[in-house]
């Protein structure tokens, strides 16, 4: 779909973000939308934290879930740049003991590929029953407070059979964590160490990591129920409204203020929206320094053709994360090609190529604030492409 965005543009996102505040369902966002690489509309809106009056700031840190997964996704793709990893060599050839037996028994090969499109056959807790077999291995999500290891969270994983033979299928899964015991076997760094070094340091980041040097700078999390967002408990389990019999998410606030958290490099990490949208719109805009044009390119290809991904209808994975296929199928505007994807959290992202833009939400409202969960991202991508008119950059400051 072309897009022309204008003065209405401030006016339709505005709307969305002060609706979606009054009716208690989002507690503070930050909204970034950049097109050819110009900053167009940022705004910081509601609470960091509510319960003590902090305002939301555009500044603030927030726990990224999910989206860590494009951070250490990006330093996999820069490794396999220096030669270091190959897509298609057996993961086995970093993680000799990574061996997880398929449903049949075999011991297939599991790729760098297969874990960049969740073509593995590994699973998520979350996703599966309070009895399920990560749960009984006691694997950790990565967003719990957990005693375990990075090692010892990986070994567990090997230990639970395959959900489906590598390559055969699609299953959204805890293969991000493996890639990031993967990013340590090669570098010899610490995963936090290496991601600096390989993505957020070259682009000069300094809010997007694994720890939280300021906490007065991070956002509380709350959670939309009942009509009205409520800060979250701690521990908190959020089950999950379109799957079924899963337990839903086990989430722990502690966690990004705990030095000796492991670093899950799918779920685990804090950081802020712009440096998000400077590490999007990076990859949007051909990928250097962080990667060439032609691992920017193999990064954004569908690698699940033929395979459907619930739960997002039209839309296809790469090498982490989605890809769209067909806008009918998907209810949604954007070009066919768009990337997604967002975090537990309440977060959502998109880079559309074909309009030459990138658009970061960050909120403290899980899961109103990501798709699938809540109906914040999908209102504020139907505002953003029902805008028109001359533009005027939007800079507005909290409130």
């Amino acid at each position: 779909m072309s897009l022309i965005m204008g003065g209405s543009l401030s006016g339709c996102v505005d709307a969305v973000i002060e609706t979606a505040l009054t009716e208690q369902r989002v507690v503070g966002a930050v909204v970034l939308i950049a097109k050819d690489g110009e900053l167009l509309y940022s705004r910081a809106a509601g609470f960091s934290d509510r319960d003590v009056g902090q305002p939301m700031a555009v500044e603030t840190l927030f726990r990224l879930s999910s989206v860590s997964k494009v951070y250490t996704s990006v330093a996999v793709m820069a490794l396999i740049g220096q030669g270091l990893l190959t897509l298609d060599a057996p993961v086995t050839d970093w993680l000799p003991d990574f061996r997880p037996l398929s449903p049949d028994g075999r011991a297939d090969t599991i790729t760098v590929r297969h874990l960049l499109s969740h073509t593995a056959g590994l699973g998520y807790g979350f996703l599966e029953p309070a009895d399920g077999p990560y749960h009984r291995a006691g694997i950790s999500d990565g967003m719990d407070l957990s005693p375990l290891t990075l090692e010892e969270n990986v070994r567990r994983i090997a230990s639970v059979p395959l959900l489906f033979a590598p390559g055969s299928a699609w299953g959204y899964s805890i293969a991000t964590d493996v890639l990031g015991l993967m990013i340590e076997t090669v570098t010899g760094q610490p995963l936090a160490d290496a991601i600096r070094a390989l993505v957020t340091g070259p682009l000069g980041l300094a809010d997007t990591g694994f720890a939280v040097a300021d906490p007065a700078r991070l956002a509380t999390g709350y959670i939309h129920e009942g009509g009205v967002s409520r800060r979250m408990a701690d521990p908190e389990i959020i089950p999950l409204p379109f799957l079924d019999g899963a337990e839903g998410l086990r989430m722990s606030l502690a966690r990004a203020c705990d030095p000796g958290a492991f670093a899950s490099g799918g779920a685990g990490m804090i950081g802020s929206a712009g440096d998000l949208l400077r590490v999007l719109e990076v990859l949007r805009q051909g990928g250097q320094p962080l990667l060439s044009p032609a691992l920017v390119a193999a990064m954004a290809t569908d690698q699940t053709p033929g395979m459907d991904l619930l739960p997002w209808p039209g839309r296809g994975f790469a090498l982490g994360f989605t890809v769209l296929r067909n806008p009918a199928a998907a209810g949604s505007p954007e070009s066919v090609g768009t990337w997604r994807l967002g975090g537990a959290y309440g977060h959502s992202w998109f880079v559309d190529h074909a309009n030459r833009m990138t658009v970061v939400a960050f909120t403290n409202a899980g899961l109103e604030g990501q798709s699938p969960g809540g109906r914040f991202p999908e209102d504020l991508t139907r505002a953003i492409y029902s805008g028109g008119g001359s533009l005027k950059t939007n800079m507005k400051s909290p409130g």
